[in-house]
């Protein structure tokens, strides 16, 4: 199966994790605190990090923003596990790169579900490059490129490009990128949506006019560009 490095300083939850994710078939290594997690995860690559937000040393947030930068790491999956479960923290885990968040108390089995479901969507992730029009996306170098230019995107905008490419021509719901890209079910104001789109569309410049508009529900990417987006 899958090397999992979980990053938990309660004893008693870190056991019961490594418990079961190694009778799941997983192949597990524990830290205790922030800096011995970096040094795990520089020195055995896990496929998958379970990282705790709050640590007596680091706070997860440091961490997961280490792993992300670092080229040899960026890929690492990371699943944030906090007792911090306001939106707000959500949003800021997958600002950063997150791939999943869970709120404590948690079942294991929910937990066990999304560990398959996130390592599911790494080993099924089709050609790393992405090519639409004069957009290019490397999607294991999370670079992305307009009419050869490179942009600086933050996670979150990368996420919702790649979403909307894989996805081209068909309508995407506010709901449903809440969901697949923020992985927040939730009622929250479309702003968050609307807002993000449209800081996307502004760093593609010209390319921005193939994010259609679907008055009411949501956006779709087209070969058509459209006017007034």
């Amino acid at each position: 199966m899958a090397r999992v490095l979980v990053v938990e300083d309660e004893a008693d939850l870190r056991e019961v994790l490594e418990y079961n994710l190694t009778k799941d078939g997983h192949r597990v290594q524990t830290a205790t605190n922030g800096a011995d997690a970096l040094r795990l995860t520089r020195e055995t690559k896990p496929d998958l990090v379970l990282l705790d937000l709050m640590l007596p040393d680091l706070p997860g947030t440091t961490i997961c923003r280490t792993i992300r930068a670092e080229p040899t790491l960026r890929e690492t999956r990371i699943i944030m596990v906090t007792a911090k479960s306001e939106e707000i923290d959500r949003v800021v885990g997958f600002e950063l790169g997150v791939d999943d968040y869970v709120a404590k108390p948690f079942s294991v089995r929910e937990l066990l579900l999304r560990v398959q479901a996130v390592l599911r969507r790494a080993s099924t992730t089709d050609t790393p490059v992405l090519e639409f029009k004069e957009i290019r996306v490397d999607r294991v170098a999370h670079r992305v490129w307009v009419r050869g230019e490179e942009l600086q995107l933050t996670s979150l905008e990368f996420k919702l490009l790649v979403t909307l490419l894989e996805r081209k021509d068909r309508v995407q719901t506010r709901g449903v990128l809440l969901s697949d890209v923020w992985g927040i079910n939730s009622e929250i104001a479309s702003r968050t949506v609307d807002t993000h789109m449209k800081r996307l569309r502004e760093k593609l410049g010209d390319a921005g006019a193939y994010i259609e508009t679907i008055r009411g529900v949501g956006y779709r990417l087209s070969d058509t560009p459209f006017e007034g987006h």
